[in-house]
């Protein structure tokens, strides 16, 4: 198990472009649908606890992952897993990149995964605001707006003008919003 979860972290960390945000339907892709590790309703609460510790979100969701599926040496398999890829990536591309920086071939590799990049941080945020209104990630879930909670539309929407009107920090939004939760559905 604990191979298995290094070779699946190692394989998204690898093969993901834009980090964040973009890497969480490759996660959700592995643990949830395909090795059914973790139930999507974790997943989500993996990353809103990942976006509100300090550290990039790839890794804290990694080790956060690690943790459930096999403790605290599975936090540091998957962690690992999911950064040496990048790492040795890096060192490649720096090399061939110093080689061919003026190339307009280069350039144009680069805008087209600056695009996919954006598509997957979409794909992400679209995810995430099925399962917060609709508690589901199924795109069907939107044909019955029954299905909707509307608490939750109502907090997304105050959260974004509050912030855009009022310039809060959003660690402060954060919390104001965990509070409101838990006593909206407690």
């Amino acid at each position: 198990m604990i191979f298995k979860l290094f070779l699946i972290f190692f394989k998204i960390g690898s093969f993901s472009i834009g980090g964040g945000y973009a890497i969480m339907p490759l996660i959700q892709e592995q643990v949830v649908n395909q090795q059914h590790w973790i139930t999507e309703k974790t997943f989500t609460d993996i990353i809103t606890i990942s976006q509100m510790t300090p550290g990039p979100l790839v890794v804290n969701s990694s080790t956060f992952v690690g943790m459930q599926i096999s403790g605290p040496l599975g936090a540091i398999v998957a962690t690992f897993g999911s950064i040496i890829g990048g790492i040795i990536i890096s060192i490649i591309l720096y090399n061939f990149f110093a080689k061919y920086k003026s190339s307009q071939y280069v350039f144009q590799v680069l805008n087209s995964l600056k695009a996919s990049s954006l598509g997957l941080i979409m794909s992400a945020g679209f995810t995430m605001l099925l399962l917060a209104f609709f508690n589901n990630s199924d795109f069907r879930a939107i044909s019955s707006i029954k299905n909707i909670d509307i608490i939750a539309v109502l907090i997304a929407i105050s959260s974004l003008f509050i912030i855009r009107k009022f310039k809060i920090n959003p660690i402060i939004m954060m919390i104001i919003t965990g509070f409101a939760g838990l006593f909206v559905y407690a």
